[in-house]
């Protein structure tokens, strides 16, 4: 085999040109690279910049959340009720660069001098001692990082901000910031209604409302551990208005979270303000009547008048064309500053206890020295008594069970039920009132009457487009009110309770309806009642109680305004106004002597078991003018005996605060009598 020689000159060319090849390769895939690179440092520096940026200062900064500050809440004249003023708080930072048990140990030294400070200079009834301050430094981390600033003491007295602020360099690692602080009227104005505020760290987890606000985006709503927040009455029903926004603290940290440079604050903003439609002398003059009363009532020598268990007493006053609340009490009540700094005393809380809650509104006892006492007494939600018929009669007119102008003779007692175990029902004291029709049977408070023609006759009747005897009387009970939610939005109403559909049950419907028929048959509060008054008033119109006039910003400016809103209206003719309207002129009531306006009303003294006892509790519904009705008012005194002597009185008062502040012809009597006097 002949083996042929490779030209080298041949071979070098091949080789160049692989060279050359490998050479652009290497080049090419440099420039691929560089580019990617040149790519990616763009994207780094124009597109995840400022977020990296801000990336890196979050690393080197740490940010403390300040409170917000709260709205006010002023009454329909401006007067404050509620509102947050400055007060300066004393903060301790651990200190930078040094070792953690350094750090701790200075602490201590720290809390010493500071215990030395507040025992000279401080407010005695805040005395802290060394452990106090050393508790609130947290040296164990168990709530705060090493970085967050720890509040110490709130309140500073002048003394104690004047020597700190001049001896600052001895106290290292000290701050002093300006804080709100919620303060209440002294005078007790609507406490129940305006509500209190609580730490939201103590109820986060178990109020609702609250649990939701921890999942809150945006900072400056963010929900603070030692925040104050509303927990009832208005305070928590306009918690969101009322709140504002929180403030920013921003320290410099280093890697060990420690703090190494000066501090920047924004400011907090101040939530929105609340003009109510709660008069503060109308409110005021309510509440001290209710409590003269009871004192009156609880010792009087008239046998009528004698209410030995009364121990308290509930009133709304509500206007009949907007719904506007211009004084609700549930008394007796309390001072709401013992709820100051977010806590509650247990000395305060065993003395009040009994009325924090909103007896208007909501099952609310007297106090007593045991439960087993308790329980022989009757709640603020009561039944209606006699108060209910002047919608039995429009009941009983509606649905055609007898006619304006038929008569029935009341011979002071009703029978019902199976020959040999009748069941009668009487009139308070025996009275035996004759020929009567509905509107007498108002005045008279006839309670054969209510369960002859309309209790037995809507029983007998039987059914009625589908429905039974006692879902006809609910359906009314429901449309005027009683037995569902007044729409408030108060946390915590109560719809009352309603016993008719068990008792036909457990006894029979007749029963039930009989019962009802007289106000009997259903317990409801006393919001419920005026609500039921003013409706009584307006022929038909059922508003929802309104407590709030308008919602101003921090600035003054008018961001919300509250118009009437009627919930539901019932259309019943003329002539069946009239007939409950002439009755409801001629109930007798004490206390009402010598008015110089026009009123109609309805007593009530309804009865209820409790403990193996009867109850009897003092009921009044009223409404002003009679000609044009302005204000409705609905006053409950459990255990206060007749409607007439233990009620009425308080309700007197009531119309004339109004008529002297507001005036139940449009103008304030004050203005009118003071008119008079210059003339003169």
């Amino acid at each position: 085999m002949i083996k042929v020689q490779e030209d080298p000159q041949k071979r070098e060319i091949i080789n160049r040109r692989h060279f050359s090849f490998r050479l652009n390769v290497f080049f090419f895939i440099t420039f691929v690279l560089f580019s990617v690179l040149i790519v990616r440092l763009a994207i780094l520096q124009f597109v995840e910049g400022p977020t990296l940026t801000a990336a890196g200062a979050d690393k080197a900064t740490r940010s403390v959340k300040l409170p917000p500050i709260r709205g006010d809440i002023y009454d329909s004249t401006g007067y404050p009720i509620a509102y947050s003023t400055s007060t300066q708080s004393l903060y301790y930072s651990i200190q930078p660069g040094l070792k953690l048990e350094a750090a701790r140990a200075n602490a201590r030294d720290m809390a010493g001098k500071l215990h030395e400070v507040f025992m000279e200079y401080g407010n005695p009834a805040k005395a802290m001692s060394k452990d106090d301050i050393i508790r609130q430094m947290d040296l164990e981390f168990s709530r705060n990082i090493i970085s967050t600033p720890r509040r110490i003491k709130s309140g500073l007295t002048n003394k104690e901000l004047a020597y700190l602020m001049e001896n600052r360099t001895s106290f290292p690692g000290v701050d002093i910031m300006e804080e709100s602080v919620r303060n209440y009227d002294t005078g007790s104005i609507a406490v129940q209604l305006v509500g209190y505020l609580k730490k939201y760290k103590g109820v986060r987890e178990t109020v609702d409302f609250y649990k939701e606000k921890s999942s809150e985006e945006d900072p400056t709503l963010e929900y603070l551990e030692e925040e104050d927040v509303g927990m009832d009455g208005l305070e928590y029903m306009y918690q969101d208005v009322l709140r504002g926004k929180n403030g920013v603290k921003t320290y410099p940290v280093n890697n060990a979270e420690r703090i190494i440079g000066p501090m920047q604050i924004t400011n907090p903003e101040k939530g929105s303000d609340i003009y109510l439609t709660i008069n503060k002398n109308i409110q005021l003059k309510t509440e001290q009547a209710i409590i003269d009363h009871l004192k009156q009532i609880s010792t009087s020598s008239n046998r009528y008048e004698r209410a030995d268990y009364a121990k308290t007493g509930f009133a709304v006053a509500m206007e009949v064309d907007t719904g506007k609340v211009v004084a609700m009490a549930s008394m007796p009540d309390y001072d709401p500053n013992i709820w100051a700094g977010g806590r509650i005393s247990a000395e305060d809380y065993e003395n009040f206890s009994n009325v924090l809650e909103n007896g208007t509104i909501r099952s609310v006892y007297g106090k007593y020295e045991s439960e087993e006492e308790r329980r022989k007494h009757p709640s603020s939600i009561v039944p209606p008594g006699s108060t209910m018929k002047p919608l039995s009669v429009l009941i009983g007119l509606n649905e055609k069970l007898f006619s304006t102008s038929e008569y029935y003779t009341d011979t002071g007692r009703f029978s019902y039920g199976k020959t040999g175990y009748e069941t009668y029902v009487t009139n308070s004291q025996g009275h035996v009132y004759g020929s009567i029709d509905g509107a007498e049977a108002i005045q008279y408070s006839s309670n054969p009457f209510m369960a002859a023609m309309v209790g037995n006759k809507l029983f007998k009747r039987g059914d009625r487009n589908g429905k039974s005897s006692v879902e006809i009387w609910d359906s009314y009970m429901k449309q005027f009110g009683l037995g569902v939610l007044t729409e408030s939005g108060l946390f915590g109403e109560s719809k009352g309770i309603i016993d008719y559909f068990d008792s036909a049950e457990r006894f029979s419907p007749q029963a039930a309806l009989i019962l009802a028929s007289y106000g009997q048959q259903g317990r409801y509060t006393t919001l419920q009642l005026a609500q039921y008054t003013a409706m009584l008033a307006n022929h038909g119109k059922r508003l929802k109680p309104q407590f709030v006039n308008e919602i101003k910003d921090s600035d003054g400016n008018v961001i919300g305004r509250f118009k009437p809103e009627i919930l539901n209206t019932v259309d019943l003719p003329v002539e069946y106004w009239n007939e409950i309207e002439k009755g409801m002129s001629l109930v007798k009531s004490e206390g009402f002597e010598g008015v110089d306006y026009t009123y109609r009303r309805k007593t009530g003294t309804s009865e209820q078991d409790v403990a193996k006892r009867t109850a009897e509790n003092a009921v009044f519904i009223a409404y002003a003018p009679a000609e044009k009705p302005k204000l409705a008012v609905a006053v409950v005194v459990p255990d206060g005996g007749f409607g007439g002597y233990g009620a009425s009185p308080i309700a007197r008062k009531i119309f004339d605060a109004y008529n002297e502040e507001i005036g139940l012809t449009g103008v304030p009597k004050k203005k009118l009598v003071a008119a008079i006097t210059d003339m003169e």
